[in-house]
């Protein structure tokens, strides 16, 4: 179950009205790899093995579908001869951060598609905003969730996933994809809602994705990375109004 209604007491204009409300799930989700916890996340139910597998590549621990022998919701078993990583590598997550709880950042992987990629062009990034609201049925709802969605090159929508957390969102994209056999992304185009922080800037490079574009605003770490990697970023999408903070020769006028 993804939402929850609740009785409120609602005040407009000085008056007063008890009415019903529509509130986002949040739950814990525990992923055991072979019977041993490696994380707890806080998450929206729905898409779970998505997003297990998303978080997993991310962090390194599979690099494709057949590294996992049996997964059933957050549990996991490995294929023979895939490791565990080192115990300082696992720490909890929540629903706001996918790297609180560490001891340190991990590095950035170089992505595959530096100084490389498809070409976008400008026009389709006004369209881009509204399409994702259109297939947002919980954030609908509840106006409580954060999306993430995978577009093609020339702006077809592909994929769509939604979690209380942007980084889940992420991961359940990701693990979309990981399933699909469509990883390395480098062809797409990824559109997060919110802000943009090292995070998921870490997640897409992992992934491959050449362009990352967000309503919101970037962080400072998050531009210099995505600098350092190549990869297009561009944040404060408004209709037709957006700023680029890097690889702006990806995005063209055609």
């Amino acid at each position: 179950m993804r939402t929850s209604a609740v009785e409120i007491l609602h005040i407009e204009a000085g008056k007063r009205t008890h009415r019903a409300d529509c509130l986002a799930v949040e739950e814990p989700l525990t992923i055991r790899v072979s019977g041993e916890a490696l994380s707890l996340t806080m998450r929206t139910p729905g898409e779970d093995e998505e997003l297990v597998l998303g978080f997993l590549y991310g962090e390194g621990v599979i690099q494709r579908r057949a590294d996992i022998l049996q997964l059933r919701g957050g549990e996991v078993t490995l294929a023979p001869g895939v490791a565990l990583p080192p115990p300082l590598r696992r720490f909890p997550t929540h629903a706001a951060c996918g790297v609180c709880g560490r001891s340190a950042l991990p590095q950035a992987e170089e992505p595959p598609q530096r100084k490389g990629g498809p070409l976008f062009p400008q026009a389709i990034f006004p369209q881009l905003s509204a399409r994702v609201r259109t297939a947002q049925e919980v954030f609908e709802a509840t106006g409580g969730l954060h999306a993430a969605a995978l577009f093609t090159a020339d702006g077809a929508l592909l994929c769509l996933r939604e979690d209380i957390g942007r980084h889940n969102a992420l991961d359940k994209v990701v693990g979309w994809a990981l399933q699909q056999g469509l990883l390395p992304l480098t062809k797409h185009l990824l559109f997060v809602s919110g802000r943009v922080s090292y995070e998921l800037v870490q997640k897409a490079a992992r992934a491959g994705i050449p362009a990352l574009v967000a309503v919101g605003a970037p962080s400072s770490l998050a531009v210099a990375m995505c600098q350092d990697a190549d990869i297009t970023l561009v944040g404060f999408l408004r209709g037709e109004c957006f700023n680029i903070y890097a690889g702006e020769w990806r995005i063209v006028s055609v």
